[in-house]
């Protein structure tokens, strides 16, 4: 008998206890690659506060987390537990996009799981570090700035779509390899080389929103290119800031289009 897809993603995202989130999406991804989920019934979707956090980090404005340094063995170590929250919210968002909006394609629904499961797996590489840094997730406090886009997309896949992957995401691929070389300069080649790994899953996350984008912008009958970029007029009135990853983009899936837009200053930069 194959279990409830959704019954057990939303048991994934509800878990508040970080091994337990991170076993159970596990365990569902593997049970998910072997054809044992059934997607007959969708239910009702989890409201977008109950993703399960745990108590630990305190989360408090964008202004009031610790400075990160790289000059210092706790610098680094701000700098890892930033990144390490930044999975941890990656998880609970691809979990919450596989459970929160119904009636898309059965592969919509295996890719954001297929995404949750390389989020955990990035958690756990950056938690690893973070102990050999002498310092433990939850030790310093954290921001919510994904999670605070999740709720203000909840009410439409198309949004979700643009504006998390495509934006908040994809700013990863812009800012990895200058916290690479800055990493290695202090001396942490190991944590350079774990963001290798996550730099390389990354792009196809953000590919994956963007494939799904365009799908329904299609369905919708819509310009993708001119949505997505009212999207982030509507969004981001400020603009958003570059540099860009031009290379990385591409390869996420970003038009030639998109791209010039966001250097010619269509998009505030720098």
């Amino acid at each position: 008998m194959r279990l409830d897809f959704f019954e057990k993603v939303r048991g994934c995202l509800k878990a508040k206890d970080v091994d337990e989130k991170l076993k159970l999406t596990h365990q569902l991804a593997a049970l998910q690659r072997t054809g044992g989920c059934a997607f007959d019934a969708f239910g009702q979707a989890l409201s977008v506060q109950d993703n399960g956090c745990p108590p630990k980090p305190l989360l408090v404005g964008t202004t009031k987390v610790p400075k990160r340094s790289f000059a210092s063995l706790e610098g680094r170590a701000i700098m890892i537990h930033a990144i390490t929250h930044i999975e941890f919210n990656a998880i609970n968002l691809a979990l919450d996009a596989a459970q929160r909006f119904p009636n898309m394609p059965e592969d919509y629904y295996t890719d954001w799981l297929k995404v949750a499961d390389e989020e955990a797996y990035h958690f756990e590489l950056m938690r690893a570090h973070l102990r050999f840094l002498g310092a433990e997730y939850g030790d310093y406090p954290a921001h919510q700035g994904l999670w605070d886009m999740a709720e203000k997309t909840a009410h439409d896949v198309l949004e979700r779509m643009a504006l998390v992957p495509r934006v908040l995401e994809a700013r990863g691929l812009d800012v990895t390899p200058g916290i690479q070389e800055k990493l290695r300069k202090a001396g942490d080649n190991h944590a350079a080389t774990l963001l290798d790994i996550i730099f390389h899953d990354e792009i196809g996350h953000v590919e994956i929103g963007t494939r799904w984008f365009r799908f329904l912008c299609k369905a919708q009958n819509i310009n993708p290119e001119e949505t997505f970029f009212n999207l982030l007029a509507k969004h981001f009135p400020k603009g958003l800031y570059g540099p860009y990853n031009v290379e990385a983009r591409e390869g996420a899936g970003f038009s030639k289009r998109e791209i010039a837009m966001l250097l010619d200053g269509s998009v505030k930069k720098n």
